[in-house]
Order: C-alpha cells, then sequence, then structure tokens
C-alpha cells in the first residue's frame, strides 16, 4: 500500500514559495520543501489530488492557489518504511500572504528563483529536478497563451 501525497510548485513573481518543514515532522523535517500532504480517504469522488492540494496549502501556509497543473510523480520510502506516492503539480498563487500557519507541520515561508534553487547547496536532488520541471510545464504553458 501507498499513502498519496501532493505538492504544489507554486509561482508568483519569477519565484518559488519554498517551506522549512517543521523539526517535529518525522519525514525530513527542517528540510526546505514544496507545500503539500497526504490523500486523505473520502471514498468515492472526483478531484482529489487537486482538492487535497487546494486544502493542504490553505492550512499550511494561509494562501489559495489557482491554475493546477500537472508536472511529475514519483515514489520513494519514507526514513520509518512507509511507501509515498508523490504527485507534483504546478500552481499559481491566487490570494493570500503565505504565512507558517500550520505550526506543527512548517517552521518558515521562502521565496526563492529557480536559479537560487538549482544553486543551493544543501537543496536535495528531488526537489530541484521538480523545481526544473515545474519551471518547464510553465514555459510550455505561457507559449501555448
Amino acid at each position: 500500500m501507498f499513502i498519496v501525497n501532493v505538492e504544489g510548485a507554486i509561482h508568483r513573481n519569477d519565484k518559488w514559495l519554498l517551506i522549512r518543514r517543521s523539526e517535529k515532522e518525522e519525514h525530513a523535517g527542517g528540510d526546505l520543501s514544496l507545500v503539500g500532504g497526504k490523500c486523505e480517504i473520502e471514498g468515492n469522488s472526483s478531484d482529489i489530488l487537486e482538492r487535497t492540494l487546494k486544502i493542504e496549502v490553505f492550512e499550511e501556509v494561509g494562501c489559495e492557489v489557482t491554475a493546477i497543473k500537472y508536472v511529475n510523480s514519483s515514489s520513494f520510502v519514507t526514513e520509518s518504511g512507509i511507501n509515498v506516492i508523490d504527485v507534483v503539480f504546478l500552481c499559481h498563487h491566487k490570494s493570500g500572504e503565505p504565512y507558517a500557519k500550520s505550526t506543527e507541520e512548517v517552521d518558515d515561508v521562502i521565496w526563492m528563483t529557480t536559479s537560487e534553487i538549482l544553486a543551493h547547496t544543501d537543496l536535495p536532488v528531488y526537489l530541484k529536478e521538480n523545481i526544473k520541471l515545474a519551471a518547464n510545464v510553465l514555459q510550455d504553458s505561457l507559449h501555448v497563451l
């Protein structure tokens, strides 16, 4: 069995919103990451990934997102052996100024450019890869307009 996790690559003014995960978090506590969380069991429903993402973003950082587009999916195993499917979406910031709303999950919010993220020596490779992929989806969507 897998846990399904969704993450938002939230873009505004040429920067990406990252959070510093709370030290209290079991997985990647204290690390920088995208905003997101686990899908809850709902029985029969539609748009569960997108809806979960909107809920998690609001609960964790107090803002709303829109224009959600699929970026990629991957799987990993947590330190405690839990299998996770992770789905990343490109999101545009809609409203609300992000802040560490859920102090159990978020210690800080940070806006960084793509180049700052890629040059950062302490960020995990998967985060850098997700930002590169999200930047490509963003570029592709701009060319369509």
